[in-house]
């Protein structure tokens, strides 16, 4: 075999060099394009805007959707949209009613009073069941023990603005029964599955506390005032 000269050498040395260089040039500049598709923004920002995205990219979605204003508007406006129908439905609270007392309807040795509740709010609301109520002196202190639940069958009453429901209370006239008595400053009225309680002045005059037949006794609510 023939030998080379130092210089065709050199020059099959220096063209491999240059082949290899080309070859890793071609293969970072690959790479670095490889990395930019992975970092594409558009791609990232997509669920914000509405676009398709992946499982991956959901969650930020999920959070813009519940942080961003756009995303914001739509969850409030959800809600805002169901409340009123909700509130509808819904229990009348004590600060959204009036109490009254109306007037005696006696008969057959009883006194029988309406506790009137009526809706003083702007929305529709409901009661259902019994009232609370307990007589107090002008002090405060309460005046026989609570009443007692006459059987009765529970109704949900619903209340636009402006209109009542009632309740009876009913006890046995003191000077039939024979029964302790005393004679009220106010009557604490609490609507029903509420805490707080609405204080109505007591004109009934006086009102068995303790004794033979000095119970007094609630019915369950029905529309109206009981007039």
């Amino acid at each position: 075999m023939a030998m080379k000269s130092p210089s065709v050498h050199r020059a099959a040395l220096l063209a491999s060099a240059v082949a290899v260089l080309g070859l890793l040039t071609a293969c970072g500049s690959s790479g670095n394009s490889g990395t930019a598709s992975t970092q594409t923004l558009p791609g990232t920002a997509a669920p914000a805007t509405g676009g398709h995205s992946t499982d991956s990219a959901s969650a930020p979605a999920s959070a813009s959707t519940s942080g961003t204003a756009p995303g914001g508007a739509t969850v409030t406006t959800s809600p805002a949209k169901s409340t009123p129908a909700g509130a509808t439905g819904s229990r009348c609270h004590t600060s959204e009613l009036r109490a009254t007392v109306g007037r005696n309807n006696p008969g057959a040795g009883q006194e029988n009073f309406p506790i009137v509740l009526t809706n003083a709010s702007s929305r529709t609301c409901t009661v259902r069941g019994y009232p609370g109520a307990a007589f107090v002196d002008a002090s405060g202190r309460q005046l026989g023990p609570d009443p007692k639940r006459s059987s009765g069958t529970p109704t949900t009453v619903t209340l636009a603005p402006g209109r009542s429901a009632w309740a009876g209370l009913t006890f046995s006239n003191p000077e039939v029964s024979g029964a302790h008595t005393a004679t009220p400053a106010s009557v604490l009225v609490t609507p029903p599955d509420e805490r707080d309680h609405l204080t109505v002045t007591w004109q009934g005059g006086q009102v068995p506390v303790s004794g033979n037949a000095s119970s007094v006794w609630l019915t369950v609510f029905s529309p109206g005032t009981g007039a």
